[in-house]
């Protein structure tokens, strides 16, 4: 069987240090690497662990569950897929940080993998997803560990919940955002949606939404289902004011009922805040709006969550 071996790498303006913490944490993946839609660790500890990621490779989405071992002292965290994805035989390799001084270091991501039955085109495949992924994800590693070490981004980045009480079943709850395939008939946001599922549990979710100021925004998202209690998701078709969107809906059962909760992560595009709220606009104005947008569209969706959930149990 044809084992290929690559090597791929890219200089960081932060401390060796500051870039293996943000490897070695895998939940934020989704954050810092465009591919990434959800990622968490499944067993383990810091030492060794067992993780799960789910991603795009050439424009389709999969997932996979992989072993890493990490090295704190050596700045090394080496990985092995345990199951890979067709037409994936064997796949695994090792991120090295370099330090080059105090500020900057040099980060080297490498892979060997192998393609099922040697095909040369499944070969071909492969390696143009192990390359494409591998430049977005250093050239993204970069540019999100530099933003951190800057003075003026600290407002860029926030996170916000929504959260209803439900006087009925978490599983209830969590089906109607589960069958986002109804919403166009089932939420008066919602103009169109298309959803489709390929693989159980991993969603393909686009559609077109009203803001309250009547215009029409189009989002595509990737969601990863964990029935009855989660479904993270990330956009990666964004509105204008957004460079980054993930979040994720809990449902959880409890005494009284059901909590449900709508969790958002954004990053502010600042290029965009000028066009779309004005010259004097500033950051401020632009989370503000952007929460706002977000708040009124989940908080609609969980009222409706609620009513459909209680209605079942009365």
């Amino acid at each position: 069987m044809t084992t290929r071996e690559v090597e791929h790498e890219i200089t960081v303006g932060a401390p060796a240090a500051t870039v293996y913490a943000l490897l070695a944490d895998v939940t934020n993946w989704p954050r810092i690497f465009p591919p990434t839609i959800h990622a968490e660790r499944t067993g383990g500890d810091d030492a060794g662990e067992r993780i799960r990621i789910w991603a795009t490779a050439n424009g389709r989405a999969k997932n996979w569950t992989s072993q890493r071992t990490l090295d704190a002292a050596a700045l090394r965290i080496t990985f092995r897929q345990e199951v890979p994805a067709p037409p994936v035989a064997h796949m695994g390799g090792t991120w090295i940080i370099e330090p080059l001084h105090e500020q900057a270091c040099r980060v080297r991501l490498l892979h060997d993998y192998s393609a099922l039955g040697d095909d040369p085109h499944d070969l071909l495949w492969i390696e143009r997803a192990v390359d494409t992924n591998s430049t977005s994800e250093l050239a993204a590693l970069k540019e999100n560990v530099e933003l951190v070490h800057a003075a003026d981004t600290a407002e860029l980045t926030f996170s916000f919940v929504d959260s209803v009480r439900i006087a009925g079943s978490a599983k209830d709850a969590f089906d109607f955002v589960n069958e986002a395939g109804l919403w166009d008939r089932r939420l008066p946001h919602v103009a169109t949606v298309r959803l489709s599922e390929d693989s159980p549990g991993l969603q393909e979710l686009e559609m077109d939404t009203r803001a309250k100021d009547g215009s029409v925004h189009t989002t595509k998202s990737y969601r990863v289902v964990f029935p009855h209690h989660k479904i993270a998701y990330k956009q990666v078709t964004l509105p204008a004011l957004m460079s980054l969107h993930t979040g994720e809906w809990t449902f959880t059962d409890t005494a009284t009922g059901t909590l449900a909760s709508s969790q958002h992560t954004v990053t502010l595009n600042t290029a965009n805040i000028a066009r779309i709220l004005g010259p004097a606009a500033t950051v401020a104005d632009a989370r503000s709006y952007v929460h706002t947008a977000l708040s009124t569209n989940s908080s609609a969706t969980l009222a409706h969550a609620k009513a459909h959930a209680e209605q079942l149990r009365a």
